[in-house]
């Protein structure tokens, strides 16, 4: 092992997310940020540098050292494995695919000319191959525990004779890495982080036998470029290791420099922060052994590695039998069971059907289950309550209250028969009539609601925003027409809250008879004033803030004469979302049409 420097300056470091085969875009940028925030003394490239598996073989005997100078690139390998070319290519040269550009190994731990140690573990996870005897070369593209063991051997390196230890704690450091180059994630790194994730699945993605190696090497900086596909930008709060003192942790995932459009758009690569930033430049300081420990970092988190348990052994670790230990397989325990050879339950067990303890028995062995109520069906357990006729005797649906009274009325707690259900609901859809239904009931009130689950109508993806709209201004043309064929006019009422627990967008449509329509406004002006709800007297205005802002709670009235009248809902105050249908049907002749 390299003598640890009593001192030395921090090194300036540029580490970027996967080329995925833009190798020479990414190195004109490389030596563009360098040219204007360098010199950096070392560059490394995080995960796929060379991209998937395609018919072509990659070139690898461009003239790299032009784009990176003086830099040094170190290559991990992400989740596709090398291409033949490129293996033969840096087997016959040591590792290097040019002068200045080096591939690390899967397992590879390097000290710089500087000190810093930097430790590689290349591929990616599959629990079903980790315990496999894969090949540990660039042709597999998984790691397995043979990776992991030799990854954490490397990092035991053995100290030099020349170097004179002050303490066993100076020993102890020789196993420590300043930085760890991994595709994935380690499965706790998002524990105790309040940062928030750019995807929900991210949370779960992480491979377990990264955390021993982590706990072990406690890094002062882990880049990975597996978040998610394709990868994105996060960066966690850093971490303390109490038996180190001073001794911090960074997590940074840096986004694709290269790959496939996402939705149609390329991924920014000039942007600052975000979810698709691909690089990532710090200064750390090599190991002193009389360098101060630095200060604890302000928003510095609880160690999510500390109270992470191991995995548990798998089947195939368990030791094998041994007489001489002792450790063999002892019979279960003996079942309980009564006189008559069945299984009687445990001391305490109290049967939920007849509440009874003695001389104990399960609920399915229960002398009552198949008791019979009152009216010929099964009867109710013990506190049941029938809603109709308040008996205790029989379940709601062999009530004969309930069963004699009117269908239109329906039953509490109860839905009607699928042919009662059929008469009432909405004679159109998905284009298709029921020519069977005479009526339809509700005095021609109607609810248009789209299938697609959001809040309010401006808050639809903008994928389903227009086909959504465009068919419900279809529908309220449509009303509009039946509603002149009778003499009435259409009122619409949208209320959209977003604050309002699993709400989902509709438009109330209510009829007005037409020698009534000019009173509509009247009314909600009125009845608003009374409720302290003050429309705005800008409503095209509002709609427009609402379209660009679709965080805004509002409510909307379409007026029989095409105006519109709009309220802004304020934040976390109540609002009905009956008040504009009550106001609608608060003068008795509208609703008689």
């Amino acid at each position: 092992m390299a003598s640890i420097p009593t001192t030395t300056g921090p090194v300036k470091v540029l580490t970027v997310g996967p080329a995925v085969g833009a190798i020479s875009e990414l190195f004109t940028k490389i030596k563009s940020i360098n040219d204007k925030h360098g010199p950096f003394d070392l560059a490394i490239c995080t995960g796929d540098f060379f991209g998937p598996p395609r018919s072509e073989e990659p070139k690898v005997d461009v003239n790299l050292e032009d784009d990176v100078d003086k830099l040094l690139d170190g290559k991990l390998e992400g989740e596709y494995a090398l291409p033949q070319r490129v293996i033969e290519k840096i087997q016959k040269a040591g590792g290097a695919l040019s002068k200045n550009v080096f591939v690390l190994q899967k397992y590879s731990v390097m000290t710089t000319a500087q000190g810093l140690r930097i430790a590689c573990l290349g591929g990616t996870y599959d629990a079903m191959q980790y315990a496999s005897d894969l090949p540990q070369d660039f042709t597999c593209p998984y790691f397995t525990k043979i990776t992991v063991d030799k990854l954490l051997s490397n990092t035991n390196t053995s100290s030099s004779k020349t170097q004179n230890y002050s303490s066993l704690g100076a020993i102890k450091n020789s196993q420590l890495i300043d930085i760890f180059l991994t595709n994935i994630w380690p499965s706790s790194i998002t524990h105790s982080s309040a940062a928030p994730l750019p995807s929900p699945e991210l949370s779960s993605i992480g491979a377990p036998p990264l955390d021993e190696i982590v706990r072990t090497t406690k890094p002062k900086y882990i880049f990975s470029s597996g978040g998610g596909k394709p990868p994105k930008f996060w960066e966690r709060e850093p971490f303390t290791w109490e038996a180190e003192e001073g001794r911090s942790t960074r997590f940074i995932s840096l986004g694709a420099f290269g790959g496939e459009a996402v939705n149609g758009k390329k991924q920014r690569r000039y942007v600052q922060v975000s979810i698709t930033q691909w690089f990532y430049a710090f200064s750390i300081a090599p190991p002193s052994l009389d360098a101060p420990p630095p200060a604890r970092p302000t928003n510095a988190t609880a160690n999510p590695f500390a109270n992470a348990r191991p995995p548990k052994r798998s089947i195939d670790d368990a030791e094998p039998e041994n007489f001489i230990w002792g450790n063999v397989n002892q019979p279960g325990k003996k079942q309980r069971h009564n006189a008559a050879g069945e299984k009687k339950p445990r001391p305490g067990y109290k049967c939920r059907k007849c509440e009874s303890t003695e001389p104990g028995h399960y609920i399915r062995d229960c002398p009552t289950k198949n008791d019979v109520g009152d009216t010929g069906g099964k009867k109710p357990r013990n506190g049941y309550v029938c809603r109709a006729c308040a008996s205790t005797e029989h379940y709601i649906e062999d009530c004969p209250v309930a069963k004699a009274g009117p269908k239109e009325v329906g039953r509490r707690g109860k839905r009607g028969r699928a042919t009662e259900i059929g008469r009432q609901i909405i004679p159109t859809h998905t284009g298709k009539s029921y020519n069977d239904v005479p009526t339809i009931p509700g005095g021609g009130h109607v609810l248009i609601i789209p299938i697609a689950h959001y809040p309010t109508l401006s808050s639809i993806s903008k994928e389903l925003r227009g086909p959504v709209l465009l068919e419900i201004e279809k529908y309220k043309l449509a009303l509009r027409t039946l509603y002149a064929q009778h003499g009435a006019g259409a009122v619409f009422v949208e209320v959209a809250r977003l604050s309002a627990k699993g709400g989902h967008a509709h438009i109330q449509v209510v009829p007005v008879s037409t020698n009534l329509q000019d009173r509509v406004e009247e009314a909600f002006t009125r009845e608003g004033k009374a409720h302290k709800i003050e429309f705005e007297s800008n409503p095209e205005g509002a709609l427009k803030s609402i379209s660009e802002d679709h965080n805004k709670s509002y409510f909307r009235v379409d007026l029989p004469d095409g105006r519109t009248m709009v309220h802004l809902i304020p934040d976390n105050l109540p609002f009905s979302i009956q008040f504009g249908r009550c106001v609608a049907y608060s003068e008795t002749s509208w609703s008689n049409v």
